[in-house]
């Protein structure tokens, strides 16, 4: 693999090919797999995941909001489209591209149905969302009987799932609560079937709950970051492999004597003399303030350097005076071996926001 010449994200379809195959060993080859590719990709590229993966056989695919459909629509994914939390100022534009909502409340289920109605639907797929017990978005187990007595009248829609998202799948020391989501789940689609008089689709299972909770699968399973190579657990992370590595470059190398700073605010300040490297990568890029000052780390030649001082917008800089290295040198921020959730667990954050947050302006590299 050619060493990096500037700040490069790596995209590893291979990898992502291995997660994806992983996960779906989990299943029954009757329960569908949506991927879910909100925030850029979980910061990879949602067009180029969504492409691939839709060659690898996902049923659906889940975005946050209608423009990231909207995008994926423009790039040629034809699968069904669920988007997680729709506002009803695009609820158009979700019917122009043929989206489907989560309606999760009285207002939005009826100025879907209004929407829906105005454009003269018939059938439109539609996504009901319930709270049990994650107190994010969906309606309460009280609101069955509204629910069902607006979807009796109208034809415009039709309930293509109904679904409901786990709290602490991850965390067996919730195992408790976790399944007494699914069972009041379970006792809210049976109550909703017998009422609508016909079955849409059951799905609750996040990443952790594909691999935790093999009874909830249902019709339909939902995997982000698990794709994406983190299994929120030492166990479940020797199976999957982080897909993304994160590369830069050292821009130059400074000697720092005793008395001397390094860094907006003077943040560090020499107690001797150390080298420094400078580094094409900053919080514009993802890399943000509170991995500054020894606490983040990127690896120089197999060595950790810590990050000096304060970050910069656009550059850090990092201690190098025990490693043997000279400017253009390969720089890696994280990778499959060290990876986000190492360097995250320095910052006391999570993989999700490090790897989402990588910016756009990062080129992006995919290999095949």
């Amino acid at each position: 693999m050619p060493k990096a010449q500037e700040t490069v994200l790596e995209i590893d379809l291979k990898a992502l090919k291995q997660n994806f195959e992983h996960l779906k060993s989990k299943l029954n080859k009757s329960t569908k797999f949506l991927a879910v590719v909100k925030a850029f990709g979980y910061g990879s590229d949602a067009v180029e995941i969504a492409n691939y993966l839709q060659k690898l056989g996902a049923d659906y695919f889940a975005v946050a909001y209608a423009n990231e459909g909207v995008e994926l629509r423009k790039a040629g994914i034809t699968s069904p489209i669920l988007v997680l939390h729709p506002i009803p100022a695009n609820f158009k534009t979700i019917i122009e591209y043929c989206l489907e909502p989560n309606l999760y409340n009285a207002k939005v289920l009826k100025e879907f149905i209004a929407s829906a109605t105005q454009e003269k639907l018939n059938d439109y797929p539609v996504h009901i969302k319930f709270n049990t017990g994650l107190n994010r978005l969906g309606f309460g187990e009280n609101d069955l009987n509204f629910i069902v007595s607006e979807l009796k009248q109208t034809n415009a829609i039709t309930v293509t799932s109904l679904f409901s998202h786990l709290a602490a799948s991850e965390d067996l020391n919730e195992k408790e609560f976790t399944k007494n989501q699914i069972e009041s789940f379970k006792a809210i689609a049976k109550t909703f079937i017998n009422a609508l008089g016909y079955k849409p689709m059951l799905h609750i299972c996040n990443t952790s709950g594909i691999l935790n909770y093999p009874e909830a699968h249902f019709d339909m399973v939902r995997s982000g970051i698990g794709m994406y190579g983190f299994g929120n657990s030492d166990k479940e992370n020797k199976h999957l492999v982080p897909i993304a590595s994160l590369k830069t470059i050292i821009s130059q190398i400074h000697t720092i004597e005793k008395g001397e700073s390094v860094g907006y605010n003077r943040a560090f300040v020499s107690d001797g003399s150390y080298k420094t490297a400078t580094l094409p990568i900053g919080h514009a890029d993802g890399i943000g303030r509170q991995y500054g000052n020894g606490k983040g780390f990127v690896i120089i030649n197999e060595t950790r350097a810590p990050i000096m001082g304060n970050v910069c917008m656009d550059m850090i800089m990092v201690n190098i005076t025990n490693i043997d290295c000279k400017e253009g040198d390969e720089v890696i921020i994280f990778n499959s071996g060290l990876t986000a959730e190492h360097l995250a667990q320095s910052a006391n954050t999570i993989s999700y926001e490090l790897i989402t947050g990588i910016s756009q302006r990062v080129k992006r590299i995919f290999l095949q």
